[in-house]
């Protein structure tokens, strides 16, 4: 009985600024297991971390994963990564895996948020902001740090406000202190948690519209996870938005389903045993023997 070749598995590590993730994928292009952790400083031994992790979440070993591909700000620090692929091309992959009509995609991280205009599952505009604190997570930190809260129990918070208090600050300082400012006049809590929530997303809305809003619309990243912030931005945007059940993976799991797509294509080119010299012949026949349509 001859032995069965076993499967093929492609993986993404997403380094970004404040988290690490990292996704495996099958050769269908279906998540087989993921991992989420804080990067810290050291970004190759955070790497390599999440890479152990999500190996054992998926139940394989590293000799079963063909091709990897690295992404985020981390992504030079990848130093097992067969490529490096910006987190702009990752994130439109990726969320269009999940949504495949999606055509404006937000993100909003821990230092930057991001706009992505997505076509036939394919990026074709962005803008960033990652030069000011305002319209990111760390604003929402440093409203939680002065109003002493956890950020997980502010947005539920905020879901009671019926009159959102106008937060004028756009500068994370300035903001602080105008939070204060209002806690003095006796401001409820749930209608400034829910203003500091209006004024993030207004900043970012802003951002969105000079690419012109077009739903459906996603709205991915840490941030996303905050039902505070979801609220916000359908109020903002005037129109609902779709968040994955795990909003932070988006760019992970598109850097998994370009190293699929990128292993068969070095197939089809003839050039995946020089790209993965140590890929036993048994994979390698696998793929050359695996049928590509259906699974673009």
């Amino acid at each position: 009985m001859e032995n069965a070749t076993p499967a093929l598995f492609f993986a993404g590590i997403d380094i970004g600024s404040t988290m690490s993730k990292a996704v495996v994928v099958d050769a269908q292009g279906a998540m087989r297991g993921y991992v989420v952790g804080p990067t810290g400083a050291e970004h190759r031994r955070r790497a390599n971390k999440v890479m152990e992790e999500v190996l054992l979440k998926a139940g394989i070993t590293l000799d079963q994963v063909a091709y990897i591909i690295s992404t985020g700000y981390g992504r030079v620090n990848v130093p097992f990564a067969d490529k490096q692929v910006t987190e702009l091309t990752c994130h439109a992959r990726g969320v269009a895996s999940l949504f495949p009509d999606v055509r404006t995609a937000i993100d909003i991280g821990g230092q930057d948020a991001k706009v992505l205009k997505i076509k036939s599952g394919r990026l074709t505009d962005f803008l960033t902001n990652d030069k000011c604190a305002a319209g990111t997570g760390r604003f929402l930190e440093v409203a939680a740090e002065t109003l002493g809260l956890e950020l997980n129990e502010m947005g539920q918070i905020s879901l009671q406000s019926d009159a959102p208090v106008k937060i004028n600050s756009l500068c994370t300082i300035f903001a602080q202190q105008e939070i204060i400012s209002r806690l003095s006049e006796g401001q409820p809590l749930t209608d400034i948690l829910a203003g500091v929530y209006i004024a993030v997303t207004t900043r970012v809305v802003k951002l969105a519209r000079q690419l012109k809003v077009e739903p459906p619309v996603v709205f991915t990243g840490g941030v996303a996870k905050n039902s505070g912030m979801v609220k916000a931005m359908e109020t903002v945007l005037g129109m609902p938005v779709l968040v994955p059940e795990e909003p932070l993976i988006t760019g992970a799991l598109g850097a998994a389903i370009l190293a699929r797509d990128e292993a068969f294509k070095l197939v089809q080119d003839g050039d995946f045993k020089m790209a993965k010299k140590q890929l036993s012949e048994a994979y390698i026949e696998y793929i050359e023997n695996t049928s590509l349509r259906g699974t673009q």
